[in-house]
């Protein structure tokens, strides 16, 4: 099984991807992650994905490609995976097709979280993120807070605030997505496996129920939900 997470920034496609990862026992893959982890590397792969990140712009087709295909072959993978934030665009939705297809691989769904910007930019500039790799846990000031300020309630690590998360990137990171996200939602439509979410600030609460409403979702359509592809 495999299950692509689509969705600007900010709609809290990896809340909902663990969620499923832990109900459905396949592994959580972000690419935002992926990329984080070789920033930290200061090498020069890093600094050209800091590079992009800092201005807003998305990781050039060629290297996310490269990237998070070497992940997507590793032993984790087996029994399926959740892939956030890979494809943003058709073209890598195609590439991501023709990969899966070597290694005997599907996308079952594709989830799209649909959320208006103000209420993204609101959601993102409130975002406080656990740096400790073993933990990654997301906080948010406005709806969900850690329950002693500024410390991670599973691991005790100082929360910080990334340094894309600020008003200007933002928006320029909606722009973006905003440019790209009709021919790739459009891919995935066409191919009759698009499952879209509106979402609201409502639903800030009840990622748990959205992630059970997408199990139910691939139940209804056949697919096996205990962790087999």
């Amino acid at each position: 099984m495999v299950i692509i997470m689509l969705g600007a920034p900010g709609t809290g496609k990896g809340t909902v991807g663990h969620m499923l990862s832990d109900k459905l026992g396949i592994v959580h893959i972000s690419s935002g992650e992926i990329f984080r982890s070789y920033i930290k590397k200061h090498d020069y792969i890093g600094k050209q994905i800091q590079s992009y990140v800092q201005q807003g712009n998305l990781v050039p087709d060629e290297l996310s490609f490269r990237l998070v295909g070497m992940r997507l072959l590793e032993p984790d993978t087996l029994n399926g995976l959740i892939l956030d934030g890979f494809p943003r665009t058709d073209k890598q939705a195609i590439e991501l097709d023709t990969l899966l297809n070597i290694i005997g691989k599907k996308v079952s769904v594709a989830v799209n979280l649909s959320l208006p910007d103000e209420e993204i930019i609101s959601r993102i500039v409130s975002r406080r993120t656990c740096p400790n790799p073993d933990c990654r846990e997301i906080y948010n000031l406005q709806f969900k807070p850690p329950k002693v300020e500024g410390i991670c309630d599973k691991c005790g690590s100082t929360l910080i605030l990334r340094e894309d998360d600020n008003e200007e990137t933002v928006r320029q990171r909606l722009d973006t997505y905003h440019e790209l996200s009709e021919d790739l939602i459009n891919y995935y439509k066409n191919k009759d496996i698009l499952y879209t979410v509106k979402m609201n600030e409502q639903s800030y609460n009840t990622t748990d129920k959205i992630a059970e409403e997408i199990e139910a979702y691939l139940a209804k359509r056949g697919e096996k939900v205990n962790g087999n592809n």
